[in-house]
């Protein structure tokens, strides 16, 4: 079962998106959740830096329960979340 008790997050440019981690026993796994999630999560969001982080950080446990429905043990390096995904 995937947790995520790393707060740790940070904003990446290239993939306009919140990269976040979770960890499964000793392995960690990326995840980004990107723009237009972060939108549909939290109508009103800046898109710039401060305001995606501000989203991630106001709906957390939102976007981790998201994040442990994709999760697939062993199955990949990373995942995206998008809107579709919530």
């Amino acid at each position: 079962m995937i947790e995520f008790p790393n707060h740790s997050r940070s904003y990446d440019p290239t993939r306009r998106a919140v990269r976040f981690w979770g960890h499964d026993s000793a392995l960690e796994t990326t995840f980004f959740i990107n723009e237009g999630a972060l939108k549909r999560i939290q109508p009103g969001t800046h898109p710039d830096e401060a305001g995606l982080l501000d989203a991630f950080d106001c709906n957390r446990d939102v976007i981790c329960a998201a994040a442990a429905k994709v999760y697939v043990r062993g199955s990949r390096g990373s995942y995206d979340l998008t809107a579709a995904n919530f």
